[in-house]
């Protein structure tokens, strides 16, 4: 099966530390492992952005994948 081009697509994540419910490490590296792990749920090909909480479901960011 071919792989999809990703040419020219960029992810960008945007998170506001100082909205982050607890400490701001352990609430990065939580952020970072659930959507490092989620990612393949998503047309990579696509534009598309996502809004991303911290570990109180208070939005504190967004991820973007565009071209």
């Amino acid at each position: 099966m071919p792989v999809p081009s990703v040419d020219r697509m960029k992810f960008t994540l945007d998170v506001d530390l100082s909205r982050v419910a607890g400490d701001p490490t352990s609430e990065l590296e939580r952020i970072l492992r659930y959507w490092g792990g989620n990612m393949r749920h998503y047309d990579l090909t696509q534009p598309v952005t996502t809004e991303v909480s911290d570990s109180e479901y208070a939005v504190v960011g967004s991820w973007t994948l565009s071209s």
